[in-house]
């Protein structure tokens, strides 16, 4: 379909560009910016006046819940969370029932989500058989089939050797890793960051170290086998003073972390409110401003949605027996635009930790605004102000600890491969 974007406020983080102007679409991409082709014919106009056009938005993490948890989420309902948040490609993690351990798995979750024709599904394969952290997968053959990485994602491993093994071989053939740092054994079925408020509440606490202990076993194996790593959802400080040291060294690593981690601490938790029970658990006010202070002096490589969607009767539980997680795929662009609002950013600089340094960490081809470049658009209103009610959501999941909030910042169309898959008035 050949599309005209007429007039919208075009910002490119990959590049700069950031000016009023048309944006043609042919074929799948951008034929042109500013001036439209020769022997362009306009079949649709979108008029983006006193809109902001984007790249579309990639999320890091997002558990679609297929397959095996349909009773938590669908595809279907969270492809349609997804473009309505103005995402079009996601990373979905392997803990699926079963895991996304062998190939046929990973492409049928691809054929799926390809029949839906909505937001691009990048699968994250397994790194051990069942996720069970002894047998390497076949990640060769879960690579041709379309897996763009590999993890254990919150699994841990039998033990260490079973880490380096992984290492090595996806080092081999150089397949990215991703690795959620996380000592089990540390955790010790804590739910809430070991502090005074865990304290005060009587909930059992899960101390930095169960981070900082894995992450350091973790940088000494990457040193070791050199693999590609991206570290995920990273909650603390020291967590990301021994990334930032790492990197200065030029071991080849990268993190993330959560949209919910930057706005709030274990202060939130209030009295036991089962939709701030999160993994990695919500830290200090200390751990939050270092994490803020990481976006800025880029040690923090992306910032993701950590979408889990969870059932009700997940939720309506004491806090300590609640499941963890919380839905974001719609909140990720507002949030992101209220955290740079408080830090003083512009808009480019926000919009560049979920569009091009995410397709960075993923390795995709997305994330940009440019002649040839797939035509995935997030065409958004920043001041359109908005609030959270969960039975609006799309996602089947209606669980965010940001229910009743007041957002800024409301997607309006969203097109993906060139096709206009969302529009809101």
């Amino acid at each position: 379909m050949n599309i005209e974007i007429k007039n919208g406020r075009l910002i490119d983080p990959a590049s700069g560009l950031d000016k009023v102007a048309n944006l043609f679409v042919a074929d799948g991409r951008i034929v042109a910016i500013g001036d439209a082709p020769e022997d362009f014919y306009v079949e649709q106009v979108i008029d983006a006046t006193g809109l902001v056009v984007a790249p579309g938005l990639v999320d890091l993490s997002a558990r679609l819940r297929e397959p095996g948890f349909e009773y938590k989420a669908t595809l279907e309902s969270e492809m349609e969370a997804a473009v309505a948040g103005g995402v079009t490609s996601l990373a979905c993690p392997p803990d699926t029932d079963p895991p996304l351990d062998e190939p046929g798995l990973v492409e049928m979750l691809k054929h799926r989500a390809r029949q839906l024709n909505q937001a691009n599904v990048y699968p994250i394969g397994a790194l051990t058989q069942q996720l069970q952290g002894k047998k390497l997968t076949e990640m060769a053959e879960l690579h041709d089939a379309g897996c763009v990485a590999f993890s254990q994602a919150d699994i841990p491993f039998e033990n260490n050797l079973a880490l380096m093994r992984s290492l090595q071989y996806a080092a081999t053939f150089d397949f990215p890793v991703w690795l959620r740092p996380r000592d089990h054994g540390l955790v010790a079925g804590g739910v809430a960051h070991d502090g005074e408020i865990a304290t005060r509440l009587g909930l059992p606490g899960i101390p930095v170290i169960a981070e900082t202990v894995a992450l350091s076993t973790m940088l000494l194996l990457v040193k070791s086998t050199g693999a590609r790593v991206h570290f995920c959802r990273i909650s603390s400080a020291s967590g990301l003073d021994m990334i930032r040291a790492a990197k200065q060294q030029g071991l080849p690593v990268s993190c993330d972390v959560a949209i919910n981690h930057i706005h709030l601490t274990d202060m939130d938790i209030g009295f036991f409110d089962a939709h701030y029970h999160l993994i990695p658990p919500l830290r200090s006010q200390r751990d939050r401003e270092a994490i803020r202070a990481a976006l800025f002096d880029g040690t923090i490589d992306a910032i993701c949605s950590d979408h889990t969607p969870v059932d009700d009767d997940g939720k309506l539980l004491p806090f300590a027996e609640s499941e963890p997680g919380a839905t974001g795929l719609e909140l990720l662009l507002p949030l992101t635009l209220k955290w740079a609002e408080e830090a003083g950013l512009s808009l480019t600089q926000a919009l560049q930790k979920i569009t091009c340094d995410s397709a960075r960490v993923l390795g995709i081809d997305a994330g940009k605004l440019a002649v040839g470049a797939p035509a995935d658009l997030c065409l958004f209103d920043p001041e359109a102000e908005w609030r959270v009610e969960p039975k609006q959501l799309k996602s089947q999941g209606k669980n965010t600890p940001f229910a009743g909030s007041q957002m800024r910042g409301k997607v309006r169309h969203t097109l993906v491969n060139g096709q206009p898959v969302y529009h809101t008035l």
